[in-house]
């Protein structure tokens, strides 16, 4: 068994009051991905079936900011709880609160205040088999969570204008440092314009990477 993520990026945002949602496909089967792989309808069900019953039923579908290196969910990096995973046709869709009062909830919910667009990646466990052409996702598959947030390219974007306007949320979220935002802010100034989307990315993971609890 193999760790299997897969991404999907047309996720909508939804704001009721004070709570922040995001709403979307989060998983799919008897579809061919673009990773090449197919999820019969049969697997997918029982695993959905499986974590609504013992995770979303019980608020305990949390979902993370990143790409996690296994299948288990870190507390201290969750951002989100999954609400709800209903199936139309072959997809599955979700929608999962944004956790404002956590650390990385908080580093979301500021990223689309400043216009980033997020994805999602479903995570879990099972192998695969090529079966006429396609990798098919065997029945051992586990599903871990439904939904980790992930960044297009436009949450790079949003961090940078955060660290040139001196934003509040890059301070107070990140373990960043004076010294580290103004080796930031020289990169940037450095970058040709062949480099600067690059800059930008790189600056953004390093970021990420740097974000702890406080």
């Amino acid at each position: 068994m193999k760790l299997i993520t897969e991404v999907v990026e047309d996720i909508l945002v939804e704001q009721k009051g004070k709570d922040l949602y995001i709403e979307g496909v989060f998983l799919q089967s008897n579809i061919q991905n673009r990773n090449g792989r197919e999820y019969p309808s049969e697997v997918m069900d029982r695993e959905v079936q499986r974590y609504t019953e013992n995770y979303i039923d019980k608020n305990r579908a949390f979902g993370e900011l990143g790409h996690p290196d296994g299948p288990s969910i870190n507390l201290e990096r969750v951002s989100h709880m999954i609400k709800s995973l209903k199936k139309e046709g072959n997809n599955y869709v979700g929608k999962a609160k944004i956790m404002t009062e956590t650390p990385y909830g908080a580093i979301v919910a500021k990223l689309i205040k400043e216009g980033a667009s997020l994805g999602v990646s479903s995570r879990g466990m099972g192998s695969v088999k090529q079966s006429q052409g396609k990798n098919v996702v065997q029945d051992d598959f586990y599903l871990a969570t439904a939904a980790d947030i992930v960044a297009d390219p436009s949450a790079p974007d949003a961090f940078v204008n955060g660290i040139m306007e001196g934003k509040e949320w890059v301070w107070n979220n990140g373990a960043i440092k004076e010294f580290e935002i103004s080796q930031y802010e020289k990169q940037l100034q450095e970058a040709n314009r062949k480099q600067i989307e690059e800059v930008k990315l790189n600056l953004f993971k390093n970021f990420m990477s740097k974000l702890q609890i406080l």
